[in-house]
């Protein structure tokens, strides 16, 4: 029940305070009011409202758009850790500058339309812009469901067209060439997994020996593996494994014969038990640099400021002379190296990858992936998840269900698997040996 309580104003004058009850049983203020009457006709409106569900409390509705965020909308809204991250990221580099000052009920469709013209004077892509939208869209609805806000800003407020580019898959004989040019045995053995079974990037490297059967050809992907910032884990941690994938359901599929054959012979070669990672990391140490061959003259550096010349290939060429020619900073590495080997210089320790054994992304672009595709001399910038792109459209271009197709990748809608349709180099022949058979009739 409500009730009206008077207290004095700073000019000595009476006011009255309106206290209702809601339903979480919290006395809340209405407001102060000048008479006793106004102060319980307050009260009783806000506790009609309670009793039919549309009560809320105002001073919450006052908010700043920052205080919501951090303290409501990012600690309760229910999401994946790595779209936690993402999410996160994205708030405080395009949203929180603009929107975190203003109260929430006080933003409109103008503040968004003007936010969305400033991040495209910024520079920002039609992509990001249109990934911010949906984030601030996505606060706002929460907002407007817990009654912070009457609307919802971000409704029919546009962004800039977002091309869709067309796939470009790789064709058989570039990935030869890829595949040729890995570095390792290991490496090779995981590409062509990934291209033979469509596996995401997560899903290949959680891949453990149970989850082959070697009988049966059968693999079952009831798991994936993501990489975090550790303030974003729950445990502090760098990798986090979930218990399902991204389409959050399981699913089966079966190998070639020979695919099969060689992780057969991968598990019995590193003597690999039913728990164990399939993909290991095993970070190779560098290899020391060392001094070219110097059976043919090198000739001298070029004249340094005080005349001198030095031959290549030579300390003195580095230090004194300036060279910074292939040979003179071998024979430069070579020397430090050697220093270090023996403790002198005081060498820091090198640098090593925080991971349990899982094959941190980044360490296998940087290290194996681009070093292989600038030796197989691709035209184009190849990713590890093309392999997934090239595996769908290798089975239709061969003639594979569609329905197959999209299940053995683990798509959640056939649409998504039909866009792998017709995209290798060739697909258009079928087409053009039409057209040029029908334009010979009238020849």
């Amino acid at each position: 029940m409500g009730f009206s309580r008077k207290r004095a104003a700073k000019n000595g004058k009476p006011r009255y305070t309106a206290y209702y009850t809601d339903l979480r049983g919290r006395e809340l203020s209405a407001g102060t009011f000048a008479t006793k009457k106004e102060a319980d006709k307050a009260w009783q409106k806000e506790e009609a409202k309670a009793a039919e569900g549309h009560t809320g409390d105002p001073a919450r509705k006052r908010q700043r758009f920052r205080r919501y965020v951090e303290e409501e909308w990012l600690p309760n809204h229910v999401m994946e850790a790595t779209t936690r991250e993402g999410y996160t990221y994205s708030i405080y580099a395009h949203i929180m500058d603009w929107f975190g000052p203003l109260r929430m009920i006080e933003i409109m469709p103008s503040d968004v339309r003007a936010w969305v013209k400033d991040q495209h004077d910024r520079g920002c892509s039609p992509a990001v812009i249109r990934l911010n939208k949906s984030i601030l869209s996505g606060i706002f609805t929460t907002a407007l469901n817990d009654q912070i806000t009457v609307l919802h800003p971000c409704k029919g407020v546009k962004t800039p067209t977002v091309p869709k580019k067309p796939l470009r898959i790789v064709a058989p004989e570039e990935f030869d060439k890829l595949y040729v040019a890995l570095s390792s045995d290991d490496a090779r053995l995981l590409a062509e997994t990934a291209i033979e079974s469509g596996m995401r990037w997560g899903e290949l490297t959680e891949l453990r020996v149970k989850d082959i059967d070697l009988t049966t050809r059968i693999v079952t992907v009831s798991r994936t593996v993501v990489e975090l910032n550790p303030k974003n884990h729950p445990q502090g941690k760098r990798f986090l494994v979930k218990q399902y994938p991204k389409d959050r359901e399981f699913r089966r599929f079966k190998l070639s014969p020979h695919m099969t054959a060689k992780l057969k012979h991968h598990v019995e070669s590193k003597k690999l038990g039913p728990e164990d990672l399939l993909f290991l990391h095993q970070e190779e140490a560098p290899a020391l640099k060392t001094i070219p061959d110097q059976t043919t003259p090198l000739g001298l550096t070029d004249p340094n400021a005080a005349g001198r010349s030095y031959r290549h290939g030579t300390l003195s060429a580095y230090s004194a002379g300036k060279c910074r020619c292939h040979h003179c900073r071998g024979a430069y590495a070579t020397y430090r190296a050697q220093r270090r080997r023996t403790g002198k210089d005081h060498p820091r320790n090198p640098r090593t990858w925080d991971t349990d054994g899982h094959i941190p992304r980044r360490w296998f672009r940087d290290h194996i992936w681009r070093p292989a595709l600038k030796t197989s001399g691709l035209d184009f910038k190849v990713r590890m998840h093309d392999l997934r792109h090239a595996h769908a459209s290798w089975l239709l271009a061969g003639g594979a269900d569609l329905q197959v197709v999209k299940e053995r990748l683990g798509h959640g809608s056939i649409s998504t698997t039909e866009k792998y349709l017709h995209t290798l180099p060739d697909a258009d022949d079928t087409a053009l040996d039409a057209l040029a058979r029908t334009r010979s009739r009238t020849r």
